[in-house]
């Protein structure tokens, strides 16, 4: 019950931390002047995987790979699968393929290269800088792409830096948004650890289980909470372009920043079955994106039943 409790609180607290640091960061950006294209783009789509970053990078620094890594991977995969189902479940998802096609792109792209870079079994330091190095090439690009008129990519974020709202109007509220923020995000990932951990101890789960389940649906709270409010909103294209943002930075830079810190061996069963399934999913995305197809309520929970087909094979055939 304790470890149960502590998982409970850890989530709750890492949500609200999240909430307070991109509440903060987008009020300051505002206050400084930054454009909303980069807000959007930055602080919303990136700003909402925090969560995992601050979970992923301390069961790194503790060396528990098996959740940094579970917890990356589980995340992406519940974005596109249980995320989106959910969005589609609200209201039918029509989205324009050219504003989303590079990201769709690229989020394929990192699938494929975590693939080609786990063969090893071990992500490294050097493996850390491929995947950094890509990140900041796809930042420069981004924004360079967006910053001409009448880009559809560039509205998109610009939607999406609107999709925030209650923001901090002072500076005094806004630093206390920001440093609150982390600090609920660090303890509650602490809470969540320790909860996380003791389950999968007391229950006799693998870590890796618990990582790519419990622990990533906890982390992905904020990519549900800014896709909802866009699908509610009828922004379909905001809500898809919030996971495939989040997608991206989970792979690309919390994963990169987890693995320079420390190497991450993979378990076993990320390689032989959950990368594949990461993968397939973002294939999945891939066309719907290219063939602007609109994603349909029935569409919306087939993507949930799969996920719950997904959770039930990580717990009974692992």
């Amino acid at each position: 019950m304790l470890y149960a409790l502590s998982l409970i609180v850890g989530v709750i607290v890492l949500t609200l931390g999240g909430e307070g640091l991109i509440r903060g960061a987008i009020a300051a950006a505002k206050r400084l002047g930054v454009s909303p294209l980069l807000t959007g783009l930055v602080i919303v789509g990136f700003g909402t995987s925090m969560p995992e970053l601050v979970v992923s990078v301390n069961a790194s620094l503790n060396a528990q790979p098996d959740i940094a890594v579970g917890n990356i991977v589980g995340s992406n995969i519940g974005n596109t699968l249980l995320i989106l189902g959910l969005c589609a479940l609200i209201t039918p998802l029509t989205v324009q393929p050219l504003a989303l096609r590079r990201d769709g792109l690229v989020v394929v792209a990192a699938s494929i290269l975590f693939l080609l870079l786990s063969m090893s079994g071990t992500l490294g330091r050097t493996d850390a800088a491929i995947f950094l190095t890509c990140l900041v090439v796809y930042l420069i690009w981004a924004y360079r792409s967006e910053s001409g008129q009448h880009d559809p990519a560039a509205e998109v974020h610009n939607a999406e830096a609107e999709t925030v709202s209650a923001l901090p109007r002072s500076w005094f509220f806004i630093g206390l948004a920001l440093v609150g923020g982390l600090a609920l995000l660090i303890g509650g990932s602490r809470l969540l650890l320790y909860g996380a951990i003791g389950i999968a101890q007391a229950a006799g789960i693998p870590e890796a289980v618990i990582g790519l389940t419990l622990v990533a649906v906890g982390t992905s709270l904020p990519e549900l909470a800014v896709s909802a409010i866009a699908a509610l909103r009828r922004q379909a294209d905001v809500a898809v372009g919030n996971i495939l943002g989040s997608n991206i930075f989970n792979l690309l830079g919390i994963l990169g920043v987890s693995a320079f810190l420390q190497p991450l061996p993979l378990a076993a069963r990320i390689q032989a079955f959950d990368q594949w399934i990461l993968l397939g999913s973002a294939g999945v995305l891939m066309v719907f994106l290219y063939t602007g197809l609109r994603l349909s309520r029935i569409e919306g929970a087939v993507l949930l039943a799969s996920y719950a087909v997904y959770i039930w094979l990580s717990f009974t055939m692992f």
